[in-house]
């Protein structure tokens, strides 16, 4: 006894307490300790458990061979939003931990009741954490824990769970996330901590819907978990492994981004049925664009910061810019083909093929046939008319004055028919540049309709399929 006794007196009294308290307890290894109170009352049941207080450093078994398991449950409370950018996943929870602490048990008729909220720094907690926790737990603190008759302990507190997730945002408004949450011990191998589910999935899905209040844009679809290891240097430990599904509410981005876009889509596509000769187009398309750049300008905010992909929604919007810019710039070839057509060389061969005889079929617009013209000059009657009736018998200058207007009048048609020959010669390539122009509006339009079709049938394929069970 001489050597023990001297070991104890080096050690410090909180040790030297834990110590005391472990060979009191080793006769009774195979059983938790019975309290017993002086009386039915609260005071009393304290002042039975302060022995026990003592044995918070360590993990409550009697034998270090025994692993403490831990039964997990949680509801999830709310889906505070989540970070496109940082990739990350807001939630809410309120978190309930179960497990048996062998040093204690009372009977509750003879202490008065049975279970007991006391300080969580008396007793030992396990460390059980969230793997994908990125920030601080900013959740109000529970000081208490409650605990029962038998040696249960009961930890219930909420949490503020910030937790990384690989998020896919390609189909953004119509995405769906799939988020896990790791619990686990921070250091306590599987040996000595086992961590159990105290309520299925299936369960926690249905309590959490029930008691969700704050989902703002996003909806809870489905929680799931299974078991898992995690290596540690041949060791293992004991991971639970839930995965949470989340939906985003597209409704506010369908109204606010989708339908907006497409009437502006719809009313650049019916302003090809304005006749570019006798209205300015172009303006009116200026005008489109700039309202259209002014408005994703305004909604930019809607829209989430890139990750690892592009969304669809922004290529969409691309697409519709990209459209207009070119119907303008079209527009603008068409006007300057109306013209200034008849200053411009003949048509190369090779756009005469394609456009006029290749797409001119494709957009029902074949190339008109040539058609042969034919000068008619109208007959001077006054002069057939003095020549039935036989030249008038005049002489010396009245002859003269009459030699002298026929010559100018035979002038002025040389002169008309000279024009008319010019005008024949430069026509047929004045009308096959304005028919190139023709074909080009008439395929632009064509392509327009067909963007406008495909993009509201995707959305609304895309859209269907996000909400299909």
């Amino acid at each position: 006894m001489t050597p023990k006794g001297a070991t104890l007196k080096g050690l410090p009294p909180s040790v030297m307490a834990t110590v005391v308290m472990l060979l009191i307890l080793i006769p009774a290894a195979d059983s938790a300790i019975q309290i017993n109170c002086s009386e039915p009352s609260q005071p009393a049941l304290l002042e039975a458990l302060a022995p026990i207080f003592n044995l918070s450093a360590i993990r409550p078994v009697m034998n270090l061979t025994t692993r403490t398991n831990v039964n997990i449950s949680f509801i999830m409370y709310g889906i505070l939003g989540v970070d496109e950018k940082g990739q990350l996943l807001l939630t809410y929870l309120w978190q309930n931990f179960w497990w048996m602490n062998e040093f204690v048990r009372w009977d509750p008729t003879q202490c008065g009741s049975d279970k007991i909220s006391l300080p969580r720094k008396k007793f030992w907690v396990p460390d059980i954490v969230i793997n994908e926790f990125m920030d601080e737990n900013t959740a109000p603190f529970v000081p208490y824990v409650y605990l029962h008759s038998d040696g249960r302990v009961h930890d219930a507190s909420p949490i503020r769970v910030v937790s990384s997730c690989n998020l896919d945002i390609y189909t953004f408004p119509f995405d769906i996330q799939n988020c896990t949450m790791t619990f686990n011990s921070y250091i306590h191998l599987a040996k000595d901590i086992m961590i159990f589910l105290d309520r299925d999935a299936e369960n926690i899905t249905k309590l959490s819907k029930n008691w969700m209040t704050t989902m703002g844009e996003w909806e809870l679809l489905d929680i799931t978990s299974h078991h898992s290891k995690g290596d540690i240097e041949g060791n293992y430990i004991d991971e639970l492994v839930f995965h949470v599904r989340v939906r985003r509410r597209a409704t506010l981005y369908v109204v606010n981004l989708l339908i907006p876009s497409c009437f502006l889509i719809t009313v650049d596509l019916f302003s090809f049925l304005l006749p570019p000769q006798t209205v300015d187009r172009s303006s009116f398309k200026m005008t489109l664009i700039l309202g259209y750049t002014v408005f994703l300008l305004i909604m930019n905010d809607l829209l989430p910061i890139t990750g690892n992909t592009i969304p669809l929604i922004n290529v969409f919007f691309s697409l519709c810019l990209a459209l207009m810019v070119t119907s303008l710039l079209e527009t603008v070839l068409i006007t300057n083909l109306l013209c200034g057509s008849a200053d411009f060389s003949p048509v190369p061969r090779w756009v005469r093929v394609f456009v006029l005889e290749i797409l001119g079929r494709l957009v029902c617009l074949p190339q008109k046939t040539k058609e042969k013209s034919t000068f008619c000059m109208k007959p001077n009657t006054e002069a057939t008319q003095q020549k039935a009736d036989g030249p008038p018998e005049e002489k010396g200058p009245a002859l003269e004055d009459k030699a002298l207007q026929e010559l100018r009048s035979l002038g002025r048609d040389l002169q008309a028919i000279r024009l008319q020959v010019q005008q024949q010669e430069g026509s047929q390539s004045s009308q096959e540049w304005i028919q190139v122009g023709f074909i080009i509006d008439r395929l632009l339009f064509g392509l327009y309709i067909l963007f406008v079709s495909v993009s509201f049938v995707t959305i609304i394929i895309i859209w269907g399929n996000s909400y299909s069970p």
